[in-house]
Order: structure tokens, then sequence, then C-alpha cells
């Protein structure tokens, strides 16, 4: 059974779950692409600026599915290796330094596209609130994590709407504080709790902060 019936949907219980943050002035910041959506809620809620975090997985040359590392888009990109998966599988420096260098093309890509002249959200001493629609292994999610926290947020919260038990708790140690609206105990994939988990387009994503400009605005009643 679903436990959502889309992105927006998830972004409103989410909203709801962080109200409590409205009056101490946060900055929302989106996974993209499907973490927009969901984001756009949270913002238009607590009348909060949004921005992106553009963070790539760097996977295995032989498993590209398994991640030995993430990348974090940055004034100086901020690379997070998992030394353990990359040690297990016997991964040359030259050929980590590849994949890295593929996504930071990636990112860049998506930052002309969808970022483009737009400013970007000040960080330092905010309450910083991390979503995206969901978490899996939450390896890319926990290199994102990391390059935001080097940004000097006042407070760093992660908030998604659904994840398994392990994940979360694997990520705990990386914010000052967690919100997950459901951990399943049997997970599979983030898609399997919406009713409509349709791929987000870069149009979207690119409507969605047309709409919501990067300055605070009065929240939503």
């Amino acid at each position: 059974m679903s436990l959502f019936r889309n992105r927006q949907d998830a972004g409103r219980q989410l909203a709801k779950a962080l109200s409590v943050y409205k009056s101490r002035h946060p900055v929302v910041l989106a996974l993209p692409r499907g973490g927009v959506p969901v984001a756009a809620e949270v913002a238009s809620s607590l009348g909060a600026p949004i921005d992106l975090v553009l963070v790539r997985k760097i996977g295995l040359p032989t498993q590209p599915e398994l991640a030995m590392g993430a990348v974090v888009d940055g004034g100086a990109p901020i690379v997070v290796r998992n030394n353990d998966v990359i040690f297990a599988a016997g991964v040359a420096a030259d050929e980590f330094d590849a994949v890295c260098d593929m996504e930071l093309a990636e990112i860049e890509r998506r930052r002309q596209r969808y970022i483009g002249d737009r400013p970007r959200v000040e960080i330092a001493g905010k309450v910083a609130i991390v979503i995206d629609d969901g978490i899996a292994t939450g390896a890319t999610m926990k290199g994102a994590l990391r390059a935001i926290r080097k940004r000097g947020p006042e407070e760093l919260v992660l908030a998604v709407p659904v994840a398994p038990v392990e994940t979360i708790e694997d990520l705990r140690g990386e914010v000052d504080a967690l919100i997950c609206l459901e951990t399943p105990a049997i997970f599979g994939a983030i898609g399997y709790f919406y009713d409509d988990f349709r791929q987000v387009s870069d149009n979207e994503v690119i409507a969605i902060l047309r709409r919501l400009p990067p300055k605070r605005s009065s929240p939503a009643a």
C-alpha cells in the first residue's frame, strides 16, 4: 500500500512535520530532481527560500549502482570517498578520478540548466533543511550533508518522506535533527511508497525554481 499520492502530497505532509521551524527563518535545500517538488511544498509552507544541492553518486566502474563516493557542487567541489568500497573493489586512483570527472560534468550541466544566474541561497548561520523524495542506501545523501555542513549552517536538518530504518540510523550522526515520516520494515525501492512516482523532468525543476524565488516570502496560512 502506498503512503503518498505523489511528491506534492509527500511535501505537504513533510511541511506539517517541519512547521516548528517556521519561526526560525530556515532555508530549504533540495536534491534534484525528485526532491524538488517535495521541497517546494515545504518552502511554500514555511515561507523559506529554496536552493538546490547538486550532488552525484560516484559509482563503481563495473557496478555503477554501488557508490564508491559522492561529489557535491560548490566553489570547490567536495568529494566524499567510500574507502571500504574502493578498497574492496580494488579501484585505482585514476579510475576513481575518471568517474568523478564524469559526474562533475553532469553537475555542471545541471547547474547551468537549473540555476544559471539565479542567486544562491546563503547557508552560513541559517537552519538548513535538506530534502529529497526518499532515501535508499544514503551514500549520496551523506555526501550532500557533509558538503552542506562545511558551509556553516547554524543547524542542519534532514527531512524525507520515507527511508529504511538502517539508513536513517546511519545518517543520524551527520545532522542535528532528522525527520523521516515513514520507515517501512520492508523497503524495496522509494517508488513503491508513491501512487505516482513518475520521473521529474528538467523543465519541471526549472519551473518550480522560477515560481519560488531565492528569498523569504510570507508563509502560507
